[in-house]
C-alpha cells in the first residue's frame, strides 16, 4: 500500500548503525554506490535513536553490540515509533539467542558480517520490501521459536478479548499460509503465478486487517493458528 509506494518512489533511504567507524563507513559506502540514499550513521544506541527520528530512513541497517544502549533496545524504539522501519541487523554473532532476541524486538532480518557486499546489497533491497532477511540456517530457527510460542498457552491470550476475526480472503488466507511456510514474496508470486508487487499489496492488506505491524508478527499470527502446517 502506500509504505511500498513511497518506497519505490525514489531511492531507498538507508541508516548505518555501528560502533567502529571503519567498518561503518565501508557499509554506508557500499550501500551508497548501489544506488542506495545513505540519509545518516551512528556509532553509539543514544546517537541511533536520536539520528533515526530526525533521518526517517527505510532500512536500518544495524549491529547489535553498541556502546550506551544495545542494538535491540535500539530495535525495539525505534519500532515502536515507527512502525513501517525495516529493520536489517548486521552482526558478527551468529549465537541463536542474539538471533531470536533481534527478531522479537522488531528487526525484520538477520545478516551475518561475514557475507559480501552482494548478498548485503541483496538483503537491504529485500529487506526494504518487507521480506525476511536471513544468514542461511537461521531462517529455520526463527519459524521454529514461532511455532514454540505458538504452543505456549500464553501466547494467545491478547487475542481473548477480539470477539471475532477479521475475515482474509481467498487469496489473502493463500499467500498468509505461504508466507507462514518461510516463502519469499518472490518465492509466493511464482507459485501463484502473480506479481510480486501484488503478493506485496494481499501482505499490506492482510496487515491492515489483522492490526499487525510487519511480516514477522504476520509469521507468528499465521503459525499460532496452524497455517504452516496445512
Amino acid at each position: 500500500m502506500t509504505d511500498s509506494d513511497e518506497r519505490q518512489q525514489g531511492p531507498i533511504k538507508v541508516m548505518v548503525v555501528d560502533d567502529h567507524p571503519m567498518w561503518r563507513d565501508a557499509v554506508a559506502r557500499d550501500l551508497g554506490e548501489s544506488g542506495f540514499d545513505v540519509v545518516a550513521t551512528a556509532g553509539d544506541g543514544d546517537q541511533a535513536v536520536r539520528r533515526a527520528k530526525a533521518a526517517a530512513p527505510d532500512v536500518l541497517v544495524l549491529d547489535l553490540n553498541l556502546p550506551a544502549k544495545p542494538g535491540v533496545q535500539v530495535c525495539k524504539e525505534l519500532v515502536a515509533a515507527n512502525p513501517a522501519l525495516r529493520v536489517l541487523v548486521l552482526s558478527a554473532s551468529g549465537e541463536h539467542a542474539d538471533v531470536l532476541e533481534a527478531v522479537k524486538s522488531g528487526a525484520t532480518g538477520y545478516l551475518l558480517k561475514s557475507a559480501s557486499t552482494e548478498q548485503l546489497v541483496d538483503a537491504v533491497r529485500r529487506t526494504a520490501a518487507g521480506d525476511p532477511v536471513f544468514t542461511p540456517g537461521l531462517a529455520g530457527l526463527v519459524l521454529g521459536e514461532y511455532r514454540r510460542l505458538a504452543s505456549d498457552p500464553g501466547s494467545a491470550a491478547p487475542d481473548a478479548d477480539q470477539p471475532k476475526v477479521p475475515q482474509l480472503t481467498e487469496r489473502e488466507t493463500e499467500v498468509l499460509r505461504l508466507v507462514a511456510k518461510g516463502l519469499s514474496y518472490k518465492q509466493i508470486a511464482e507459485r501463484l503465478v502473480i506479481s510480486h508487487r501484488t503478493v506485496q499489496n494481499h501482505v499490506q492488506n492482510t496487515l491492515g486487517k489483522l492490526q499487525l505491524h510487519n511480516r514477522v508478527e504476520l509469521v507468528r499470527y499465521a503459525i499460532e493458528r496452524g497455517l504452516d502446517d496445512e
